[in-house]
């Protein structure tokens, strides 16, 4: 490998580091968030290459790090895109079951669960006092990748005046609907 890139111009060499920091990063932030969700099988398999890339570009770098302040910037450079990419890309394919609890008053409340009943989606009603009126707490658990559309969906019809609290449920069991 080393002969390799002796060959090329150092330029060329910053650039192949940082688009290889890029990729491990962006690896790494996806295994993260697959062992939290709970895919271990998925998360090692991505440790496995994100280690065989890192190998590759740390034994490319150590040796010149100190007199090349350049591939030192490459390296960072890399290693920044890599974790806003990582987690962007997180972000697009949502990967687990999101909670949301919504607090409106009953008129908000007949239209959430009017809408949660056309699309057959699960949920839990609590009947509630705010600072002045009475209020309804609604509980909905449902794929991560639909949370924004069914909130976006849901302040509308209901004018904006809905409370939400939106979190990530790491397990569940049971239920009406039950996200698998």
């Amino acid at each position: 490998m080393s002969e390799f890139l002796e060959i090329l111009p150092p330029i060329a060499v910053c650039f192949l580091v940082c688009i290889a920091k890029i990729v491990e990063i962006t690896i790494q932030s996806l295994k993260t968030c697959m062992m939290v969700k709970g895919q271990r099988l998925k998360a090692a398999g991505l440790g496995f290459l994100e280690c065989s890339i890192w190998g590759l570009v740390i034994s490319t770098i150590i040796g010149t790090l100190g007199d090349n302040i350049l591939l030192l910037l490459f390296y960072c450079v890399g290693y920044a895109t890599g974790l806003f990419l990582g987690s962007t890309i997180e972000s697009k394919i949502a990967l687990g079951t999101s909670n949301l609890q919504l607090i409106a008053n009953d008129e908000s409340t007949e239209k959430i669960v009017g809408y949660l009943k056309e699309r057959e989606r699960g949920y839990t009603v609590f009947d509630g006092y705010g600072s002045t009126d009475k209020m309804n707490m609604i509980f909905i658990v449902l794929p991560r990748r639909d949370a924004t559309k069914v909130l976006k969906e849901i302040r509308t019809l209901c004018d904006n005046k809905v409370f939400v609290v939106a979190s990530d449920v790491s397990k569940y069991a049971g239920g009406y609907g039950t996200v698998k």
